[in-house]
């Protein structure tokens, strides 16, 4: 689906629900129907989460929406994270609902305006908008993380991302998720979380580490070494439980169970 069809669909169903809920018709015309665009839409819709303090909501907005024309890059990413949203969440089935409500929808479509800021040199622009995103969304990514596209952040309250993170394509990652560090040391220090990998609640993968393209990561697991690609880890410190068919991406199924899995046959150990 292309940007402009996502757009469309958007539209179509901000209509259908202003014309059955009153109450919410208002909020519907100002944030969706009298908007020319989806770089346009998000630009009022973020600006009014994220207004605090001495920074005036058309401030933001205006910063919004220049990021968003500069790198279309950014709203072609923006469009897969709603698409991904709709596909993998069994409790949304519209790009309306992430759009107006869902925490973590909104605080990664406002990270990748900081993480473009970061990147343009203003690094001080970039924190303070990090501060407001944590504030508000209880999501904590640092400017310098690297996300690629097709990301679910379900539920997403207490998600915290170091400045070396790389999170590539089509991860889904639930709430209470740690990316982080081991210590003081300095450099890269942050884990690299390949496509298609499915990180459960509350999992704390910490340190320079690799989880491997298509791996699960169970709910509560602590990470401290890679894991391979395809296998399902968990427990504390993890070990692995078993592996999947090569090619296979549980971000995409949402499968939490040990069902359909192997036993690994390097024996379990990481």
């Amino acid at each position: 689906m292309t940007t402009s069809s996502v757009w469309q669909s958007l539209r179509d169903e901000a209509s259908t629900v202003a014309s059955r809920e009153r109450i919410l018709a208002k909020v519907l015309t100002e944030y969706v129907l009298e908007r020319t665009s989806l770089e346009d839409a998000l630009s009022w819709r973020l600006s009014s989460r994220l207004a605090k303090g001495t920074v005036p909501e058309s401030d933001l907005r205006d910063l919004f929406l220049s990021a968003y024309r500069a790198a279309p890059s950014i709203i072609q990413s923006i469009e897969r994270d709603l698409e991904a949203v709709k596909e993998r969440d069994p409790a949304c089935d519209d790009f309306l609902s992430p759009f107006l409500y869902f925490k973590g929808f909104q605080a990664l479509s406002a990270f990748r305006v900081s993480h473009w800021l970061w990147g343009q040199g203003r690094q001080d622009l970039a924190l303070y908008l990090q501060s407001l995103i944590s504030v508000v969304y209880a999501v904590d990514i640092h400017p310098a993380a690297v996300i690629g596209k097709g990301i679910l952040l379900d539920h997403a309250t207490g998600f915290v991302a170091g400045e070396t993170t790389v999170i590539e394509d089509n991860v889904s990652i639930l709430h209470e998720v740690t990316l982080g560090g081991t210590g003081k040391e300095r450099g890269d220090r942050h884990p690299k979380i390949r496509s298609g990998v499915l990180i459960g609640a509350g999992a704390k993968i910490l340190g320079n580490v690799e989880i491997g393209e298509g791996a699960r990561v169970g709910a509560s697991s602590v990470v401290l070494a890679d894991v391979p690609p395809h296998v399902s880890v968990a427990g504390v410190p993890s070990k692995i439980l078993g592996s999947f068919e090569d090619g296979s991406a549980p971000s995409l199924g949402m499968d939490h169970t040990l069902a359909n899995m192997r036993e690994y046959e390097s024996g379990g150990g990481i």
